[in-house]
């Protein structure tokens, strides 16, 4: 949530760091701002709504500096308002800090602050820091950062800038992410390695505690002792082009229509033919140790959280192993049972979502061995796991997950195999499922194909208020999903169901008004949902159905089908849900919506 990135070096500041805003809008959009030193004094310009509003602003009253700071906003504390965006400066306009993170202890260190005669102009919990820095500056803008660190409780990712220091930014993070990028004469600051791509592909990633000095001839770092630290520098090995819409319409579009790629990614490379099984090096797990396990945890948020409910019944099913999913928001709060033969699995796309991360490490203080199944190379919860598999997926820039999902489902497939060939399943079954999985990459070219069908099936559902989506088994999850993707770029209240369940409450909503889409492959449980479908009908609701290719049980009771290519069981989620995918994109373009920055929501939740 909220973006963040600073410049200094000798060219002008303002450019690359509006640069650097739009390719961090996606992790929040309600208000933007950039501050400069100018001359020897601080110059602040903020505006509410998207960064085009700031764009406006600052072609009136250019700035020139070669030092700033700058900040998309996702708000927490206090409206979106020009007032509450981002930078946030002292009382004598000398220091200013751009924050992403929840500080906790904000109003006790307000009133504090209050007493000693600091003066306050917004809502924001953020602006504590600025004061607290004023307070404890001594004639050194890294030892009043300091200083300041020591009173804040909660999580953050800052960087601050002085106009008693010009020429130096320092940054520091705790609980939300930050880097240092690395250039030839100039140095970057940022919550994200995209808003610096242009300039350098070499980063230093922050860790928890951690506090960089940053100059245009270097940076130094310390760790929360304030001792020095030498840290490796990681090149970044994905370019410009793949963050770029591509002359598609939207990213979300883009990142729809490239699933077949990023799940080709996903498994090259993994796929063990003649053995039957997968190749994950990187779990950093013997097979001694994976025999050892006798139950699993897999904890994320939001779409992975469906993720792993896929992955639950592909690992019982096939592995044979006790499987729970929990929030991780609500794991965390738990007393959980874990202990040293637990697998604890996190799932996140960002790799930094806050409560997956304060999970793995309430696993990790319980001494259960962690995965993470994540997308961002880098990300805190991949050096913080104890191995993992990385989806290779690409980045994902829209906002409603959806390239990440189906490489989860794919990355908790080759765990399920490899697993699955170490406990009860042959190298027959094995190879079965190595096969099923390389066809998937161009079934979903199948499934994509049929996009202007889907468009024109969206055509119908434009106006409607309500969808209930139905699954069983391996589909289940899907529904969730659906609805998910729904509700959250169209803005049309959307729930999913298992099928059967349908009839213990929501069949009360059902009349001719509310469409209801079941996800019906030609699966184990294919058979019970035709009685499932005669219900809605009874009571004149619409039904749309994605079902097999060939199915004739089903086709002839629906109003609208559509259809996928054949596949195992455990795999049919990877096809079912990018229709689904496809059919909210399309709703939810003709409902005017803006589908790659809904509102209220942002790309990855740092904060609780």
């Amino acid at each position: 949530m909220c973006g963040i990135v600073g410049y200094v070096g000798p060219k002008q500041a303002v450019p690359l760091l509006m640069e650097g805003l739009k390719r961090l809008e996606y992790r929040g959009y309600d208000s933007a701002g950039v501050a400069v030193v100018v001359d020897g004094r601080l110059v602040v310009h903020k505006a509410a709504g998207k960064i085009a509003m700031l764009e406006v602003q600052l072609g009136r009253l250019p700035l020139k500096g070669t030092t700033g700071i700058a900040h998309t906003r996702w708000a927490t504390h206090g409206a979106p308002t020009t007032r509450n965006a981002h930078p946030h400066t002292d009382c004598g306009d000398m220091v200013a800090v751009v924050h992403n993170g929840i500080i906790e202890n904000s109003t006790a260190l307000r009133t504090m602050l209050r007493e000693r005669g600091h003066r306050f102009v917004s809502e924001t919990d953020t602006e504590v820091i600025a004061h607290l820095v004023e307070q404890f500056y001594t004639g050194s803008i890294e030892d009043a950062v300091g200083a300041a660190l020591r009173e804040l409780e909660g999580a953050y990712g800052i960087a601050v800038i002085s106009a008693r220091e010009p020429g130096t930014i320092v940054a520091a993070r705790k609980g939300s992410p930050l880097l240092v990028g690395v250039g030839d004469g100039e140095n970057f600051v940022a919550s994200d390695a995209s808003a610096v791509l242009a300039h350098t592909r070499s980063v230093v990633y922050l860790d928890e505690g951690e506090l960089a000095v940053v100059r245009s001839t270097g940076y130094q770092l310390r760790d929360r002792h304030a001792t020095p630290l030498t840290k490796e520098i990681s090149q970044i090995d994905w370019d410009l082009a793949t963050i770029e819409r591509g002359g598609y319409a939207h990213f979300m579009l883009k990142e729809i229509c490239e699933q077949p790629e990023s799940l080709r990614n996903t498994l090259r490379g993994r796929l063990l033919e003649e053995e039957g099984t997968a190749r994950l090096g990187g779990l950093n797990l013997t097979e001694e140790q994976l025999a050892r396990i006798d139950r699993i945890v897999i904890t994320a948020c939001g779409t992975s959280w469906h993720a792993a409910m896929v992955g639950e019944y592909m690992l019982e099913e096939v592995a044979r192993l006790p499987v729970e999913v929990e929030y991780a928001s609500e794991f965390r709060y738990r007393n959980p049972i874990v202990d040293d033969r637990t697998l604890v699995i996190v799932i996140s796309q960002s790799g930094e979502t806050a409560d997956t991360l304060a999970a793995l490490r309430e696993a990790k203080g319980r001494g259960a061995r962690t995965i993470g199944i994540v997308n961002q190379v880098g990300s805190t919860i991949a050096r913080e796991v104890d191995g993992g598999i990385f989806l290779h997926a690409g980045p994902e820039i829209g906002v409603a997950s959806t390239k990440a999902f189906t490489s989860q489902i794919g990355a908790l497939a080759l765990f399920t195999l490899k697993l699955g060939r170490l406990r009860a399943l042959s190298i027959l079954q094995g190879r079965e499922i190595v096969g099923a999985l390389r066809r998937l990459p161009e079934q979903l070219e199948a499934v994509l194909a049929k996009k202007a069908e889907i468009e024109a099936l969206a055509e119908r559902y434009v106006r409607v208020s309500n969808v209930l989506y139905l699954g069983r088994g391996y589909n289940f999850p899907v529904a969730l999903e659906g609805a998910l993707k729904l509700k959250e770029i169209s803005y049309i209240h959307a729930e999913g169901y298992p099928a059967a369940e349908m009839k213990h409450g929501p069949i009360a909503l059902i009349d001719e008004l509310m469409p209801v889409i079941f996800i019906a492959p030609k699966d184990g449980v294919h058979a019970k949902i035709p009685t499932n479908i005669e219900e809605v009908r009874a009571r004149g609701g619409r039904v749309i159905a994605v079902v097999t290719e060939g199915d004739t049980t089903i086709t002839p009771l629906v109003d609208h089908v559509i259809t996928i290519p054949e596949t195992m069981d455990m795999l049919t989620p990877i096809l079912t849900s990018v229709p689904l995918q496809l059919l909210a994109y399309y709703v939810a373009v003709r409902r005017g919506c803006n589908v790659d920055q809904p509102r209220n929501l942002a790309k990855s939740v740092t904060v609780e």
